[in-house]
């Protein structure tokens, strides 16, 4: 593997060490996410380092950064932007908002109306964002993260099936360990001094390791793996809706970039396995049955797993 590549990886993870205390399989999701090119749904309790995360992120990348609190009285232009009137030329000219940057966090995303949430579909999706008046292609790297809490808390609204399909992988941070919320009481003040976090990596470069991700072998056997998994969960019991395409496809970009982040140049079942439930998890709904009988995603999504054939790849 490319040794600046590895250097770079490893300077963004200690960066992101720093802020976030004992959570180091959760950084990896965020670097997986990041190297796959894909988006990413951070679903937990207000307190946890949620924003302090993407923030940590944002400047070890280097990369244009803004976040936006989502609201209830939020409006579709206060994310896209607005057309305003110049009265000196008597035309109008489109004033970006918040969207135009390279890393763009919708802080509790699900605070505000479907309507609202559904206006970053075409950028999630197509890097682009279309107006009345014209066309624009978002700068690359492009990555949308987003804050959710739990839906009991009050004033929530879920986000409709069709966003949460465009989020690559959806992960929870939790509560730390007594032991590791003891070092977050006794460095506190560090952790949120994010003037500590160095650059890591140029934008040039994080272009460069999504492309060698992209490029990563992936045998056949692992290909019918995936799709052995996401065709179970179209026709699994506890499953009213299963998972799509997209997830299919997101799956295997995503084995890709845990492959690269083990260092290695192809993808082995185990990568699949890990981030089935974070790539899949959040897409599929389960039936009124499920729900009735208290079933949890994470046990339908282990009983899949157990029902397709693990293949066996010696290497790529």
């Amino acid at each position: 593997m490319d040794l600046i590549r590895n250097e770079s990886v490893e300077v963004i993870m200690k960066n992101l060490k720093n802020v976030i205390i004992g959570k180091d399989d959760i950084l990896k999701s965020v670097m997986i996410v990041l190297l796959a090119g894909g988006h990413l749904l951070i679903e937990d309790v207000p307190g946890v380092g949620k924003t302090t995360l993407v923030k940590a992120l944002a400047k070890s990348l280097d990369l244009s950064y803004k976040r936006v609190q989502f609201t209830p009285d939020l409006m579709p232009s206060d994310i896209i932007g607005v057309n305003i009137y110049d009265k000196n030329t008597g035309t109008f000219f489109f004033r970006k908002g918040p969207i135009f940057n390279q890393i763009f966090l919708a802080d509790e995303i699900n605070r505000t109306s479907p309507k609202t949430q559904s206006i970053l579909l075409q950028a999630m999706e197509e890097g682009e964002v279309s107006t009345e008046e014209d066309h624009f292609i978002l700068e690359k790297p492009f990555m949308v993260l987003a804050t959710q809490n739990p839906l009991e808390y009050q004033g929530t609204f879920p986000l409709p099936e069709a966003q949460l399909d465009r989020f690559m992988m959806r992960i929870a941070i939790g509560y730390p360990d007594k032991k590791d919320e003891v070092k977050i009481l006794k460095n506190h003040y560090t952790i949120k001094n994010l003037s500590l976090i160095e650059k890591a990596v140029s934008k040039e470069e994080i272009l460069h390791m999504q492309d060698e991700v992209s490029r990563l072998n992936v045998h056949e056997d692992i290909l019918e793996y995936i799709i052995g998994i996401v065709n179970v969960t179209r026709i699994h019991e506890h499953l009213q809706l299963g998972a799509s395409p997209r997830a299919s496809i997101d799956l295997l970009k995503v084995s890709r970039a845990a492959a690269f982040m083990s260092g290695r140049d192809y993808v082995i079942p185990d990568d699949v396995k890990l981030y089935t439930e974070a790539v899949l998890g959040h897409r599929m709904i389960m039936s009124p049955e499920a729900r009735i009988e208290g079933k949890r995603m994470d046990e339908i999504i282990k009983n899949i797993l157990n029902r397709v054939k693990i293949p066996v790849i010696s290497n790529g």
